[in-house]
């Protein structure tokens, strides 16, 4: 494919994705009012454990309670539309692999929904610890009191988050089969990788303390490991099929 080529793909492959997020979003306007008690459950763990017996949300500008919806619609569509983007993505970089690997096109798609959903339910489990750290930073004298905007903007931040960082594996093992990378490249590149994984915990998780820090640059280390094995194996099948007699 020519240049042009390539950006005429890429438009048509990038606009279906919008559209599909589009789509995912109006949804998410949609189903907004029946998910909000789930959406706040973290908040009101926390609350609980601090004897509190109310758990709400205030909203303190007019349009609040209408860009919190937006937000969290958005990110509900990217959950949804997850399918169709990736699968656009997939469908742009397989020209640039063999019959056999292009195969894997939905396997890819269907362990990139199931890898972003339980990036999003593993920040389900430690945003209640991390919520918890911060809040009492300020002591006793410091009643929690969240706005909408203020505590969905932090729980949607880290389950998009997590949900990107649980796509780890399928970016490296996606570089490999372009031959981007190699499991070379990731073994010399760890000491560096493990520096970058420890650096974006801590951006993701805004806390004070190592457990949840570790809780979350431990998946990443995992998956930066497993896919130098995969990306190993990949090398050696490659290996063997150059090695054969045409």
């Amino acid at each position: 494919m020519s240049l042009i080529e390539h950006l005429r793909e890429l438009r048509t492959r990038m606009f279906r994705s919008v559209l599909a997020l589009t789509v995912g979003t109006a949804i998410g306007y949609a189903v907004f009012p029946y998910l909000l008690d789930g959406l706040i459950a973290p908040y009101c763990t926390v609350l609980a454990a601090g004897g509190e017996d109310t758990c709400t949300l205030i909203a303190l500008r007019p349009l609040e309670p209408f860009s919190v919806r937006i937000r969290t619609s958005l990110v509900i569509g990217l959950f949804i539309g997850g399918p169709v983007i990736f699968y656009q993505l997939w469908k742009f970089i397989t020209p640039g692999l063999t019959q056999r690997e292009r195969r894997a096109t939905l396997p890819f798609v269907v362990l990139s929904q199931l890898m972003f959903g339980l990036g999003i339910a593993f920040a389900y489990v430690i945003i209640p610890q991390a919520l918890g750290v911060l809040l009492s930073l300020g002591g006793p004298r410091i009643a929690p009191m969240l706005s909408a905007t203020e505590y969905l903007s932090f729980f949607l931040a880290m389950c998009v988050a997590l949900g990107l960082v649980f796509e780890l594996p399928l970016v490296l093992i996606s570089l490999t089969l372009v031959g981007v990378v190699d499991s070379g490249g990731l073994r010399k590149a760890r000491p560096y990788a493990v520096v970058g994984m420890v650096t974006a915990s801590a951006i993701i998780t805004p806390t004070t303390d190592a457990v949840t820090l570790l809780l979350v640059a431990g998946p990443m280390w995992f998956f930066y490991e497993l896919s130098t094995g995969v990306a190993w194996v990949i090398g050696r099948r490659r290996r063997r099929r150059a090695a054969r007699p045409a």
